[in-house]
């Protein structure tokens, strides 16, 4: 009986023994007394070896003339968003017609969501790093692959590029007017699982850099970076970053909250970098670009030369 009774007292003690808690990030599972699943201890796929987001070292990149300029279609579409606190991040379903191909992909991609992750650190919101270096924020754009238009016909079982993504690194700057719709209904959607429709029409144009400094971006395999973390998903990292002021990047930790009680503010709803393992990390390289190699390592012939010639 005693006995009995001891392992009833751990199994209230740790809640998660013999039962599936819902994930969380670090951050919640700290102040909820790891009542929920943090990053390490996610399941289905996440613990598998080709998982998103890495740190691009950009050193270690590959040029691939096959990553050429993108086709975007519909992304100057103005709708009214449907915008959700899902309890994880602000998420905006997107309408039908919206497209993407060319870019080195296989296949047409319709988007279906976006969604951002953020810190209120300036150099923690990101999930992706380049060099060891992250960032305010990181929007991604969800895409799934249209049925019929893989250029590749085997690839039709056990696809590993079911998804692409586009992602977009976040750092602080001037103020972002397109950005400003999306900000100001933040405050009208604090608790979680609450959404609202925009009274304002917005493309996703009026979030990106201009089309033309699109051209230069990062290529990987990966997955999800949220359960079950499926390696599905084909990762496109653009070089170029969007710029938000600094009070419009703030206005995301403090105006939504990751439970009703408005107790805890949703902010670094991030995972952790994962292992690059042996994957190769491509990049795209534009007309006329010059290899990817440090602006002192490619100008030093020449400042040398002027250097010994100014001697003589």
């Amino acid at each position: 009986m005693q006995l009995l009774l001891a392992l009833l007292a751990l199994a209230a003690a740790r809640p998660w023994v013999g039962a599936e808690l819902h994930w969380c990030y670090e951050i919640q599972a700290k102040v909820s007394n790891y009542s929920c699943l943090a990053p390490d201890q996610w399941q289905e796929d996440c613990q598998k070896g080709r998982q998103s987001p890495i740190n691009i070292v950009t050193a270690w990149t590959e040029v691939d003339k096959s990553l050429g300029c993108f086709s975007f279609s519909g992304y100057d579409a103005k709708h009214k968003w449907q915008v959700t606190n899902n309890g994880h991040t602000v998420m905006v379903a997107l309408p039908n017609g919206i497209t993407i191909s060319g870019g080195g992909l296989t296949a047409q991609y319709r988007a279906t969501q976006l969604h951002l992750h953020w810190s209120k650190e300036l150099d923690r919101g990101s999930e992706h790093s380049l060099d060891g270096e992250r960032f305010a924020m990181e929007m991604h754009i969800v895409h799934e692959k249209v049925p019929g238009t893989s250029k590749n016909k085997k690839d039709v079982r056990d696809s590993k590029d079911d998804i692409a993504v586009l992602a977009f690194l976040v750092e602080e700057g001037v103020k972002n007017d397109g950005f400003q719709p999306l900000v100001n209904v933040l405050s009208q959607i604090s608790q979680p699982h609450t959404e609202i429709e925009m009274t304002e029409n917005m493309s996703l144009w009026d979030l990106l850099p201009e089309e033309k400094k699109l051209d230069d971006y990062f290529r990987y395999q990966g997955s999800l970076t949220t359960p079950g973390c499926e390696e599905k998903v084909i990762w496109t990292v653009f070089e170029e970053h969007i710029e938000l002021e600094k009070n419009q990047i703030l206005a995301f930790s403090q105006r939504l909250y990751y439970d009703v009680q408005q107790k805890v503010n949703m902010t670094d709803n991030v995972r952790p970098v994962q292992r690059r393992g042996d994957r190769k990390v491509s990049r795209s390289q534009a007309p006329g670009q010059l290899l990817s190699l440090p602006l002192a390592t490619l100008l030093a012939p020449t400042l040398t030369y002027l250097t010994v010639g100014s001697l003589r």
